[in-house]
């Protein structure tokens, strides 16, 4: 199907999720994600209840990053980080899951902790994203992690948080897709995508939602390319 300004739009996280995120950030962010009319806002828990407020009568979601940017937070904290921000509204969670415990293979606490965050979401009917941070993992760890998730089945696989020491790459999207190929469980790319061109790569390596603070320029390198 042909992408469209609009279609291309409801790709999109708009994200802004820097530590000195302020009032003025954030409605920023969220008149721009009613403009667009992106699929989500991506930002820390403290706003949610500031963006539903911002985003009322839009059907643009409000998406809170838990135990972001480093995942290193205890399966209780998690829940608990997760659960305040679905009680302020939130209607996606992106959750960074234990990379520590990732890179030692201690793949029966990452499907455990896995398994709390999407019970706890999937209770409250909120769509939930595991962020794997693929640029401290081996090819071999994110396949793993991906089959994990076809047995879990969170919503969505996510490559990166954007804070690590990489992004996301077109091998890397097109694996994980490749290995949950057939589940219910999507990808979405985020880190570094600043460009039509690598959101247009990362689109037909099979992304089905994008985590980029650059939405804006995207759309109008879109419209341009389209002329």
């Amino acid at each position: 199907m042909k992408l469209t300004k609009q279609s291309l739009a409801k790709y999109f996280d708009h994200t802004f999720l820097k530590a000195y995120a302020t009032e003025d950030d954030l409605r920023k962010l969220c008149n721009e994600a009613k403009e667009m009319n992106t699929a989500m806002v991506a930002i820390n828990p403290e706003w949610v209840t500031f963006c539903k407020q911002e985003l009322a009568g839009t059907d643009v979601h409000v998406g809170a990053a838990i135990s972001f940017p480093l995942g290193q937070t205890s399966r209780k904290s998690k829940l608990d980080e997760c659960q305040n921000a679905i009680d302020d509204g939130a209607d996606e969670i992106d959750y960074v899951l234990n990379i520590g415990r990732a890179k030692m293979h201690d793949w029966t606490y990452i499907q455990e902790e896995m398994e709390d965050m999407v019970k706890l979401c999937r209770a409250h009917s909120v769509i939930i994203k595991v962020i794997f941070e693929n640029c401290y993992l081996e090819k071999a760890e994110i396949k793993k992690l991906a089959e994990i998730a076809t047995i879990v089945k969170p919503n969505y696989i996510k490559t990166s948080t954007g804070f690590g020491t990489g992004g996301a790459t077109v091998e890397d999207v097109a694996l994980m897709a490749k290995t949950v190929k057939g589940s219910t469980v999507k990808v979405k790319a985020a880190g570094g995508i600043r460009s039509w061109e690598t959101c247009k790569a990362m689109i037909e390596a099979g992304a089905s939602r994008i985590g980029t603070s650059s939405a804006v320029q995207i759309l109008k390198e879109f419209e341009e390319a389209e002329q």
